[in-house]
Order: C-alpha cells, then structure tokens, then sequence
C-alpha cells in the first residue's frame, strides 16, 4: 500500500500514530489488578458479589482520577473454586496479561496456592476471603500476602461461645468441607468450645467434600448420633445443597433448629438462593448483614445504595464488601507507596490503615491479616423481606488476641 500511495499516505500515517500515540500509552498506564474468583459452580453464589464489589471500588476510585493519576483495571477469571485452576490463572495473569496486583479467590485451597504464585513472583496478593490460618501462618507468610477475611481462629472462637448459651446442650456435632478452611474451623471451634463448655461432648464429625454433590449420607450418619446442637462450615452452593436434602430428613427438627454456621451463610445471597427453604432459627453471620437496622453507619448506608444501583438489585449483596475492601486496601497501598510497584506496595501495607464502610481495618505487621469480626445473629423471617435475615446483628468476637 506504501508502494501504490507514496509519500502523502506515509505523512498521513506518522501523523495518525502520533495522534494515537497519548491515547495507546495511557491504556498501557492502568494499574493492572488480577482477579481469579468462581464464576461457575457451587462457589459463584458468593463468588460472583464479590467481583461485583471489587468492580464497583474500580469504578469509584477511576471516577476520583484514579490512583497517582492512573486508572484502575481489574482483569477477573473463573477459578471455578479449583486451587490448579486458581493457580494457572494466576500465571496467566502476570506471564501473559502483566497485572501488576493479584486478588481475588474464595477458598482456602485456591488462596494458599496462589500465594505461592505470588511470592515467586514477587507480587502483592490481597485475599478477600480465604479464612484458613496456614494462608498467613509463621509457616507459610512471606512479604506479598495479605489477608482481608477473618480467619478460622476467629471464627472458632465466636462459634463456640455462640454455641455455649445453649445450657441444656450437651452433646454436639460437627459438619464441614474437607479441606483446610474446615478443618482449621473446626479445630478452633473445639478447641475453644472445651475452654468455655468442657461439659459438653463432642459425638461426631462429617467431612464431605467441597463441592458435595449429594449429602444424604453424612446427614443420617449424623442423624444417628443424636447431637443437641451442631457447628456447621459448610457454605455457598453447600449450604443450599444441604438444606434442602437435610430439611426433609427432619434433621433441623431433630436438633430444634440448633445450629452455629460461621461461613457467611446469613448473607443475603444465601438467603434469597434458599428462599422458604431457609432453616429459621440457626445463627449465622455475614461480613456485612446489609440489613443493618438501628445504628447503621452512614457511610455504610451510602455504600449500600450505590451497591444496589451500580448492580441493578433491590437487595444488595453481603459478600460484595470482601471485594470492595480488598480494592481500596490496594490503592492506598499504591498511594501511600507513591508508586504501583508490588515491592514497593508490599513493605508499606503492614500496619497500614484504611476506611471501610463497616469500619477502619488494620493490616497486621506480624501477620498480614486484617482484625475483620463478623456480624452474628438468629435468622429470621420477617414481613419487610422475601428471605431469611440475621435479627439484631452483633459483631463477634468483640476482641481477639493480638495477630
């Protein structure tokens, strides 16, 4: 075409590109976050609202400018909730589409594998929900990961002493995935429940896989055990899974509906995937109970409604505010760094501090983990909404030794 043309298409051409040139170099700008999360499968019931809050901090923040000028651009993939899948995305990521941040995942089989990822390749991770302790334990920390969930030892902890009102309760049960998260859950959960409960016994323990297809064998085996009460992980797709093979068995009726779940299953999403389904009167939790009630923070009513209009829904979402604060926990990272560099932004957010609207949350020097209580509650169906929902939510536990 140069030949046929000749110089006045060349000319055109040069101008062309340099007129291009701004627009191309400032795309190649955008601070580049990788975000492998389950879009598919049972995991996407929670997966799915976290994205969504994770794009909706993007959205905000590049409407603000952006972070030292530049725009934000998140760049998510459907780990399906697999740690190899999790792990050969997150590859791809940096190899191939050179994100600069990674965050993302659900589980605490894909966490700790793309922590490792990340620390060979010497870029930051900010997990926004795995809760497993060898995530970030002495073992297994190193200067890239960074943790903004709670954490099983919390979690354990706030279950039990749940559980240890119930005085008549003497024998109890245990149910959850077999994988880290549930395993560490349940340890804390017992370890704890003999420090403040040591009357009560504990009769018996089901590890059905992630991902469970059919748990009617592990809910007669539990049946069997005739347990007072029970402490319950599982969660997402599980947890409606299980509902509703458990319900008609009569399981929740045998243990008059005395169940301590501490996997967020009292999050709207949960509620509304079970509808009518949902076992009123078990305590569960959320990260946020959006259905906050009294007292409720102004900038977390703000937030709130922005949710819902930036996701078209009339009931907002209790798992988008993991993503969302996983988001600004990296652009004050990279603002306080003054740079987007991972090295840089990995020894600036240990201790650091930033504003959530459920509170100010701390990144620990010593662990990485963020102090991130949950809020607890009897489920309840009341006439103001279609799904279950936590009563008079309270934050738990109240405090923690220090991390």
């Amino acid at each position: 075409m140069f030949h046929r043309h000749g110089l006045a298409l060349a000319s055109t051409l040069l101008v062309s590109s340099l007129l291009a040139w701004p627009l191309a170099a400032n795309a190649a700008e955008t601070i580049k976050i990788g975000f492998p999360i389950p879009l598919s499968g049972p995991g996407s019931v929670y997966g799915k609202p976290i994205l969504a809050g994770a794009q909706m901090a993007i959205a905000e923040i590049n409407a603000r400018g952006g972070v030292l000028g530049r725009q934000l651009e998140l760049v998510p993939r459907d780990s399906k909730a697999n740690a190899d899948e999790a792990v050969r995305l997150a590859r791809e990521l940096i190899i191939k589409d050179s994100v600069d941040f990674l965050a993302g995942t659900l589980t605490s089989a894909e966490a700790p594998a793309v922590s490792t990822v990340a620390k060979e390749n010497k870029i930051v991770f900010v997990a926004p929900t795995s809760k497993s302790t060898i995530l970030t334990d002495p073992a297994h920390i190193h200067p890239y990961i960074f943790r903004v969930a709670s954490n099983t030892d919390v979690e354990g902890t706030a279950g039990a002493g749940l559980l240890a009102q119930w005085k008549d309760v003497k024998t109890v049960a245990t149910i959850a995935p077999d994988y880290a998260y549930g395993r560490d859950s349940v340890a804390a959960f017992i370890a704890e429940i003999k420090k403040v409960r040591p009357d009560i016994q504990i009769v018996d323990q089901q590890w059905p896989k992630f991902g469970e297809p059919d748990f009617t064998a592990f809910i007669t085996a539990q049946m069997g055990k005739k347990p007072d009460a029970v402490y319950c992980s599982l969660f997402a797709g599980d947890f409606v899974t299980f509902v509703k093979e458990a319900t008609p068995l009569g399981y929740f009726k045998a243990i008059n509906n005395r169940m301590v779940d501490p996997a967020e299953v009292g999050t709207p999403d949960e509620a509304q995937a079970l509808g009518n389904d949902y076992p009123y009167g078990i305590i569960a939790n959320a990260y946020d109970p959006v259905q906050w009630g009294a007292n409720e923070p102004a900038a977390h009513h703000t937030y709130i409604e922005n949710l819902k209009a930036f996701t078209h829904t009339q009931y907002a979402s209790g798992w988008s505010i993991v993503g969302y604060q996983a988001i600004y926990a990296l652009a004050a990272g990279i603002n306080k760094a003054g740079t987007a560099t991972s090295e840089a932004v990995a020894k600036v957010l240990p201790g650091m501090s930033w504003d959530t609207p459920v509170g100010v949350r701390t990144f620990s020097v010593k662990s990485h983990e963020t102090f991130a209580p949950e809020y607890y509650g009897k489920m309840v169906k009341e006439t103001a909404y279609p799904f279950a929902i936590i009563k008079n939510p309270d934050v738990l536990p109240k405090s923690f030794p220090t991390n």
